[in-house]
């Protein structure tokens, strides 16, 4: 009953906002829209999810549907109708109403048979179950993984524009991505914790920070705690580098250290340290574990106690900051204009202060890596900072 009553309450919404839309001028269609949110899970994905939503409903009465758990979703069939009371509400909160998934690559997709694990291209079904559903255009929410699969998708007859998304902010095509900004304020503020004890116990702490290959949020977390030593994988570190620089603060009369390591940092001529491999993930290994294995090493090479903690999946999770609440809520917006006047082939980007369409084919295959010689290398250089090499 409680159910009923709410369904109908939301299409007497529904009326009423197209009687709004009328009203004020906005453009009417019978368009429908898909959205779904692939890859790791960002905050700031309910907020496109919300402004895509409100944007396609209030300004060009369409309607829009919800995929659920990323592309797994569309090979499953899986979704529900996305009105305009079901993305009222949801701003603030972490995660996705839409649920998400980082195995759901259609042209190498898991599937179960004869107890083992074998993996098919399910690409055609995807396409039906979309037809199926009725849906004019998807609104495809990821990070790399999640828009490369979205491009060839795109090429089988599937109209979609892409969103940005990731912690790592290691997207080519736009300047910042949206998930970044909270994860950099959740780094931030670990390294000025890691200060007091640090400074209590007279140790080097080592703050691990995720990243993958690009080390955009320990170089900012970093530069913005003060972070004594910043190691990322754009710039491969030497070990006796490292321990020469904690000595010389040791016998300068500085106490502790603060280090920041990113997972994808590796010792110059060494490899990245591999937690896990994943036979039927997007990534077929998983980082994690340089922190600790450098904790033995500074041990080891200098004799100075160390500790090391690692951030992992708190770094994806909670309220977005504000600056990820209005990017994503611009992105979001965007998106839906671009996919209800026919465009294809497009992610929305941020170029600048502008939000921009960039073409898939400009984005394939590249990664937007920190660049060595980078303004905030620089700065950190200048103000005392060592990256080891």
């Amino acid at each position: 009953m409680l159910y009923e009553h709410a369904r109908l309450a939301s299409l007497r919404l529904g009326c009423e906002i197209r009687r709004f839309a009328v009203e004020v001028g906005f453009r009417m269609t019978s368009k429908k829209v898909a959205i779904l949110t692939g890859g790791g899970d960002c905050p700031g994905l309910n907020a496109v999810i919300r402004a895509a939503a409100k944007t396609a409903i209030l300004e060009h009465g369409a309607e829009v549907i919800g995929i659920e758990d990323g592309f797994e979703g569309l090979v499953e069939n899986r979704w529900r109708p996305l009105p305009y009371l079901a993305v009222s509400g949801i701003l603030s909160q972490g995660g996705t109403i839409l649920g998400t998934s980082n195995r759901a690559n259609l042209f190498k997709y898991p599937l179960e048979e004869g107890g083992k694990t074998v993996f098919k291209d399910v690409s055609r079904k995807a396409v039906e179950n979309f037809k199926a559903m009725g849906a004019d255009v998807l609104i495809a929410i990821g990070g790399d993984g999640t828009l490369t699969v979205a491009d060839r998708l795109r090429k089988l007859g599937v109209p979609i524009v892409g969103v940005p998304k990731t912690i790592d902010n290691d997207l080519y095509g736009t300047d910042q991505t949206f998930g970044y900004d909270t994860a950099l304020s959740i780094a931030t503020d670990a390294v000025d914790r890691l200060h007091s004890t640090a400074d209590a116990h007279h140790r080097a702490m080592i703050l691990e920070v995720m990243g993958r290959n690009a080390g955009w949020i320990a170089l900012g977390a970093g530069l913005a705690g003060g972070g004594d030593v910043i190691l990322i994988p754009e710039l491969p570190y030497r070990l006796e580098a490292v321990c020469a620089y904690l000595r010389k603060r040791r016998d300068a009369g500085k106490r502790f250290s603060i280090i920041v390591i990113a997972e994808g940092a590796k010792p110059a001529g060494g490899d990245v340290v591999v937690r896990q491999r994943v036979a039927d993930g997007a990534e077929p290994i998983r980082l994690g574990g340089v922190g600790f294995k450098l904790q033995e090493d500074i041990e080891r090479c200098s004799g100075i106690e160390s500790r090391s903690v690692s951030l992992g999946h708190l770094l994806r999770g909670g309220t977005p900051t504000a600056f990820d609440r209005i990017l994503a809520t611009r992105l979001g917006r965007e998106a839906a204009r671009l996919a209800l006047s026919g465009s294809d082939g497009v992610m929305v980007g941020l170029r600048g202060s502008e939000i921009v369409p960039v073409d898939f084919k400009d984005i394939a295959g590249r990664q937007r890596l920190v660049n060595p010689d980078h303004h905030w290398v620089q700065v950190a250089r200048s103000v005392g900072a060592c990256f080891g090499n």
